[in-house]
């Protein structure tokens, strides 16, 4: 199989498993919390990732982005144990 033909099949292999992610997000099957550790989400933007959320639209997620100093094209891999911290905290206190 040619290199192309297998780069091809990675990219659709995780975004068939990112969607899948996001729909249990929805759901409620998995929290976001779990997506920080998920090798499918590594390259999915925190932006994306907080808009899988129940009631979280593009407003509101670049809101909290916004609010941590954060770029909205800022990749769940790319963040630091800072942000992510920093993300996961304000989470937590919107939630409670």
């Amino acid at each position: 199989m040619s290199q192309h033909m297998e780069a091809l099949e990675s990219a659709n292999r995780i975004r068939l498993e990112r969607s899948d992610f996001k729909r249990k997000i929805l759901s409620g099957e998995r929290s976001i919390t779990d997506s920080f550790q998920a090798e499918c989400c590594q390259t999915m933007t925190v932006m994306a990732l907080l808009m899988a959320q129940r009631r979280w639209a593009d407003r509101r997620a670049a809101k909290l982005l916004s609010m941590l100093g954060l770029s909205e094209l800022k990749t769940v891999g790319g963040l630091t144990e800072r942000q992510r911290r920093l993300v996961l905290d304000a989470l937590a206190r919107r939630s409670s």
